[in-house]
């Protein structure tokens, strides 16, 4: 009797995985999340949908996968400079972010990708464990670095530095609520390591 065994997603062509990435990053930014379809990956790919569904358990996380390969490519990374010039190093990232966040491109599958997290606790969990929660442990890192060498109170709370720095962001892109720049970024940093200030 033959033995059937789950599929091994190590195990993936990854020609085929880069088309598959590709073709649902170039998807959603034509057509959008709502009406991005498993099939229409596969057609665009050159793939059977099967093929998909055995490496990727929703269009959700193909997508979140195309996001990440596409961060990858562009030069996106998670390490924050550290130049012993704590303020500027933190512009240097909040600039960054701003720029993409503002970036027409990201923005439709930005949203969408948020909107999904929101509904499906897997992927929230792939989210949280492959890109957020390292952002936040890096940004963390940075700051205790500055801790020890004085540049902010030994009792600062890095936790809510990291969320100053970030939530107000975030807030404005969702809700559309003016620009993101790089001066919008400089007064968020100036505003938190304000806040830090015994």
């Amino acid at each position: 009797m033959a033995r059937h065994t789950a599929p091994d997603p190590t195990r993936r062509n990854e020609q085929s995985r880069a088309a598959i990435l590709t073709a649902a990053a170039e998807l959603v930014a034509e057509v959008g999340f709502g009406k991005l379809t498993i099939e229409k990956i596969a057609a665009r790919a050159g793939v059977g949908k099967q093929t998909i569904y055995r490496w990727w358990p929703s269009k959700g996380a193909v997508v979140f996968d195309a996001f990440l390969a596409a961060n990858r490519d562009t030069g996106g990374g998670l390490d924050l400079p550290d130049t012993g010039d704590l303020a500027a190093d933190l512009r240097a990232v909040l600039r960054a972010t701003a720029d993409e966040l503002a970036d027409p491109a990201f923005d439709r599958t930005g949203r969408a990708l948020t909107a999904e997290v929101l509904n499906d606790p897997d992927l929230l969990r792939e989210y949280r464990e492959r890109l957020l929660d390292p952002l936040l442990e890096v940004t963390r890192a940075r700051l205790r670095a500055a801790r020890a060498a004085g540049l902010i109170p030994a009792d600062a709370d890095l936790d809510l530095a990291v969320e100053l720095l970030y939530g107000p962001m975030y807030y404005r892109w969702l809700h559309g609520l003016g620009p993101l720049d790089h001066a919008y970024a400089d007064r968020l940093v100036e505003a938190t390591l304000s806040a830090l200030e015994p």
